[in-house]
């Protein structure tokens, strides 16, 4: 189980660091001569039909719609192993990261909406500083090399896996509109024959992705977002299955293991160039003032540590939670700073908060980035001067 939370951590950390390069990129493509190359790659029309039958949308919303659910996939693969047998097993394995996600999701929702809850529209961001990026705040921490205790890099992986299983009920009950009955049932019988699947032992991983997709072309049409679809689909793959040569075997872990490189070091960074070329061109530094922007970067910055740290710090001291091995909470704190690096799920959430709209300038995107690179230099800043040198 360490070698696997070692190798988990690995990947998401050098993640990080393609991600920090694709976001400068993208960046610079936005904000230079390139800007009319980066925007119509980024409208790049992309169909597939059958027949009749068509999907049809431009290549960012592909890469929002269908890539992220792969994503999500791998999230919802990540969550059914650690339940069933990882660092979400038992009560008190998962007691402190649960309790230190919860407040890492309340403290910056309520931040967010006192500065902006006159303004209904503006509201739908609200969840925005919600998130954290596993990937971004796993590569900080690796920053520190052998300082960090094991005990903090798990609480922190775990907290992000609690994070982003909150950030998939958010989106299921806040983000959803215009639903369409028919597509709705499809997906419902979809869910059924993969239960079904499950159920009867079936081995062959081509007939869940079959049915996936079916899946996740029913929620796509529903108007729930399509990305719950692979979350769904997730949690139908079995963890272990007997082949006919009578040998035991996990469709699951073969699964997340093949999927984890194309997430880590291809669709991340993807995403992360299609939705981080914030245009600064005409971008007032007021706009930075604006209500949303401050919800956005003080709930990243400060709603998050304080939320995480606050509720970790309860929960040990009336003793539901014990502070995770050979840490203080010193480091504790330091590592609560880094749940505010939101970027790639805070951007995402973004798009469905706003819809991808300008009416914001860009603004909320600047934010985000704003928000996340305090949390990840202030973050590494205070922890290397509370960690020893090993």
């Amino acid at each position: 189980m360490l070698s696997t939370i070692e190798e988990f951590i690995k990947k998401e950390s050098s993640s990080g660091v393609v991600l920090i390069a694709v976001t400068l990129l993208a960046l610079f493509l936005q904000n230079s001569f390139f800007t009319d190359f980066y925007s119509n790659f980024l409208r790049t029309p992309v169909q597939i039909s059958i027949g009749t039958f068509g999907i049809a949308k431009p290549l960012f919303l592909w890469v929002n719609d269908g890539l992220m659910a792969i994503f999500f996939f791998l999230v919802g693969l990540e969550v059914k192993r650690e339940v069933l047998e990882g660092e979400l097993s038992s009560r008190t394995q998962v007691a402190l990261p649960a309790i230190a996600a919860l407040g890492g999701m309340i403290l910056p929702a309520l931040i967010f909406t006192f500065f902006n809850l006159k303004d209904s529209f503006s509201m739908n961001g609200w969840a925005i500083p919600t998130a954290t990026d596993i990937a971004f705040a796993l590569g900080i921490l690796s920053l520190l090399g052998n300082r960090v205790p094991a005990s903090l890099k798990i609480f922190l992986m775990a907290l992000a896996i609690i994070d982003d299983l909150g950030a998939i009920v958010i989106i299921a009950l806040f983000y959803t509109s215009n639903l369409s009955l028919v597509s709705i049932l499809v997906a419902f019988g979809a869910i059924i024959v993969l239960f079904v699947m499950n159920h009867l032992k079936v081995i062959k991983k081509a007939a869940y992705v079959l049915v996936g997709i079916v899946l996740w072309i029913s929620v796509l049409k529903s108007g729930v977002h399509a990305t719950i679809a692979g979350v769904v689909l997730a949690f139908c793959i079995p963890l272990y299955s007997t082949n006919r040569n009578g040998k035991r075997f996990s469709m699951l872990k073969e699964m997340e293991h093949d999927l984890h490189y194309w997430v880590a070091f291809f669709i991340l960074p993807l995403f992360a160039f299609v939705n981080a070329g914030v245009d600064l061109k005409g971008l007032s530094p007021m706009a930075l003032f604006s209500d949303v922007s401050l919800g956005i970067i003080l709930g990243l910055f400060l709603g998050k540590q304080l939320g995480v740290f606050g509720f970790s710090f309860l929960a040990i001291k009336l003793g539901f939670a014990s502070l995770p091995t050979g840490s203080s909470f010193k480091q504790l704190y330091g590592v609560s700073i880094l749940t505010g690096i939101g970027f790639t799920m805070s951007l995402f959430v973004n798009t469905l908060a706003y819809n991808d709209t300008d009416l914001f300038y860009y603004a909320d995107k600047l934010a985000i980035l704003l928000g996340s690179f305090l949390s990840g230099v202030i973050g590494y800043i205070f922890l290397k001067s509370t960690l020893k040198a090993v």
